[in-house]
C-alpha cells in the first residue's frame, strides 16, 4: 500500500464493519436515545408505582377516618341508647309512683264513699234482701202479750246480722238507719230516731243477697231464735233496693 492510499482511507469520514458503514455520531446518539427511553421508562414506572401508592394511601386513610367516625358514631349511640334506658327507668319510676298516688286517692275515696253510705248521705240502691218480723198468734186469756210480740232487741238481732254479713245500707219499714241510729220499743210500737212504726217490722238490706239470706238462715241462727221466741219471721231476696239519703242528722 502506498502513501497516497493511506490517505485516503483516513481522510474517510466512517468505518465500515463488515459491509456496514458505521457513523461515530449515530452511535452516540443511540446511546443517548437508548439512556433517556430508560429513564423516561423507569420513571413512569416509578411515577405510576408512586401514584398508586399515593392512591393505597389516600384510601386507607379514607378507610381509617371512616372505621373512626364509625366506632365515634357507634359510641354515641350506645351513650344514647344508655340514656333512652335511664330515661325509661325514671319513666317507669314516676309511673309507678302515679299510680300508687292513684291507688291511694282510689283507695280514700272509695273509702269516703263507703263512710258516706255507712253514714246515709248519698241514695244507693241494689240486690238484697227483705225481712218480716211480726207478731206471733197468741191466746190472750192463757199467755203473756209480751211473749208473742216483736221488741226491739229482735229487730236489733236481725239489723247486726245483716251488718256483720256486709249489708252496705239498712232500713226498717222504709226509714233508713243511720251509724248513730237509736231503736226503742214502746208496747205494740218501737220508735227509730224518734219515728214510731207500727208492726210489721220490714227490714230491708243491700247487699249479696245469697249471702245475707244464708246468714238469716243459719241452724242455730237469727231466724231460730225468733222463732223459738213466737216471732213470725218470713224473707225475701229483692232485685232492686232503692234508699234515698238521709236528710239532716
Amino acid at each position: 500500500m502506498n502513501l497516497q492510499s493511506l490517505n485516503r482511507n483516513k481522510g474517510r469520514k466512517g468505518a465500515t464493519i463488515k459491509g456496514i458503514k458505521v457513523n461515530g455520531k449515530q452511535v452516540i446518539l443511540s446511546l443517548v436515545f437508548l439512556i433517556l427511553g430508560f429513564l423516561i421508562a423507569f420513571s413512569y414506572n416509578v411515577t405510576k408505582e408512586n401514584k398508586e401508592q399515593a392512591n393505597v394511601d389516600e384510601l386507607w386513610n379514607e378507610e381509617y377516618q371512616l372505621r373512626k367516625e364509625l366506632i365515634s358514631q357507634e359510641e354515641k349511640n350506645r351513650e344514647l341508647h344508655q340514656q333512652v334506658i335511664e330515661a325509661q327507668e325514671e319513666i317507669s319510676m314516676y309511673e309507678t309512683d302515679i299510680a300508687n298516688e292513684e291507688q291511694v286517692l282510689f283507695n280514700l275515696a272509695e273509702d269516703a264513699e263507703k263512710f258516706r253510705m255507712y253514714l246515709g248521705k248519698i241514695k244507693v240502691s241494689g240486690s238484697g234482701v227483705s225481712v218480716k218480723l211480726e207478731d206471733g198468734d197468741y191466746d190472750a186469756s192463757q199467755y203473756n202479750i209480751n211473749d208473742y210480740i216483736v221488741h226491739e232487741h229482735h229487730v236489733f238481732n236481725v239489723i247486726n246480722e245483716l251488718y256483720i254479713s256486709g249489708a252496705s245500707a239498712v232500713a226498717v219499714n222504709g226509714q233508713r238507719l243511720k251509724h248513730n241510729s237509736y231503736i226503742v220499743c214502746n208496747g205494740p210500737v218501737i220508735t227509730i230516731d224518734g219515728k214510731q212504726h207500727p208492726a210489721p217490722f220490714v227490714i230491708t238490706a243491700i247487699g249479696d243477697a245469697d249471702v245475707l239470706e244464708a246468714a238469716l238462715l243459719l241452724t242455730g241462727g237469727t231466724r231460730d231464735r225468733l222463732v223459738n221466741e213466737n216471732i213470725i219471721f218470713t224473707i225475701e231476696k229483692q232485685a232492686n233496693i232503692i234508699m234515698n239519703p238521709i236528710i239532716g242528722g
